[in-house]
């Protein structure tokens, strides 16, 4: 089996934690290699919300978002998708404007340009009108946004549980298989429906 290329970058909006379960879950398929870039201010709110992280992604390859030399940089560099999982309202905006004045929204802008799968998931609420224009613009050059909105009916028990389901639906738009969560329709769930 082809050997899958999966960009993940994280941000500085709160729930990072999503992009982390994201590199772990994907870090269990052989077939998967991630590259991931951290944003200055992604790395200041892993600090805040998990402070041991240096640790759970030294086994990764990791890129600042000053690092322009980078494959992703590149349309030649072959993969196949990339999340911005969490995505600040500033990184959504640079990217909306076509600005890439880091690695982060160079490779997003590259992934529109090539049109490959590319994957917003935007931390922030409420929405103002700018933001949700942005939005609208993005989704019409052919992104993904796909906000953390959990799902109930999963009778999620744990704040992991709502994680998966969100990692889940990641892992879905960029068909990779997975059992992270339950889906609608589930046996299981609707014994009682």
């Amino acid at each position: 089996m082809k050997q899958k290329k999966i960009i993940i970058a994280i941000t500085g909006a709160s729930g990072v934690i999503y992009g982390l379960k994201l590199v772990e879950t994907l870090n269990q398929h052989k077939n998967i290699s991630t590259f991931i870039i951290i944003s200055n201010a992604g790395k200041k709110v892993l600090d805040l919300e998990i402070p041991n992280w240096k640790q759970k992604f030294s086994k990764y390859n990791l890129y600042s978002e000053n690092q322009l030399e980078a494959p992703m940089a590149s349309g030649s560099w072959q993969h196949n998708g990339m999340v911005i999982i969490p995505c600040s309202m500033a990184t959504l905006g640079y990217i909306a404007m076509g600005i890439g004045n880091n690695l982060i929204h160079r490779a997003a802008d590259v992934c529109l340009k090539e049109e490959k799968k590319l994957i917003l998931v935007p931390r922030e609420t409420p929405l103002n009108l700018i933001h949700l224009k942005n939005m609208m613009q993005l989704k019409q050059a052919g992104a993904t946004i796909l906000p953390p909105c959990p799902n109930f009916y999963t009778k999620p028990k744990t704040i992991s549980d709502l994680i998966n389901q969100l990692v889940a639906k990641v892992l879905d738009h960029l068909q990779i298989e997975h059992n992270l969560s339950p889906r609608w329709g589930d046996k299981k769930l609707f014994k009682n429906f």
